[in-house]
This record gives structure tokens, sequence and C-alpha cells, in this order.
């Protein structure tokens, strides 16, 4: 069986990643940055619709460790 590979959505400034296979549907993404994080949609990520320091801040709330983020020239996180 194949797994889930890691999602990503730039902004230009900030990528977002997530790992479908990690996530524990906590909602928080969602109840946090509704606007960005809405699962009735296709992409479920729309990440120009909060800043850069939103999203990095809605990002290190997620329980499970499925959304991250990183800066092309700085590394990860």
């Amino acid at each position: 069986m194949e797994s889930n590979p890691t999602k990503e959505y730039d902004n230009g400034e900030v990528t977002v990643t997530w790992q479908a296979e990690k996530c524990t549907h906590s909602g928080n993404c969602v109840r946090g940055l509704p606007k960005v994080f809405n699962p009735r949609k296709k992409p479920w990520i729309e990440i120009t619709n909060a800043s850069t320091d939103q999203l990095i801040d809605q990002v290190k709330k997620c329980p499970s460790g499925a959304l991250g983020y990183y800066f092309k020239d700085k590394g990860g996180s």
C-alpha cells in the first residue's frame, strides 16, 4: 500500500506542510484559521488567506505534528 505523500502549500515566504497520516483531526487548525483551513474545499489549505506570522502561529498549535512549515532560505521547523 502506498503511503500518503506530504502536501506542501507555499505563499512565497513560507511553505506549510501537511502529512495526512499523522493528522488526528483535532480541528485546532480549522477553528484557529477557518479562512485558511477548510476541509470542505479542495485544496483544503488556502495559504494566501493569512499572513506568514498567523500561519506559523497556527501550525505550531497542531497537536499531532501533521502540520509543519519551513522557510526556503532558513531550513525547517
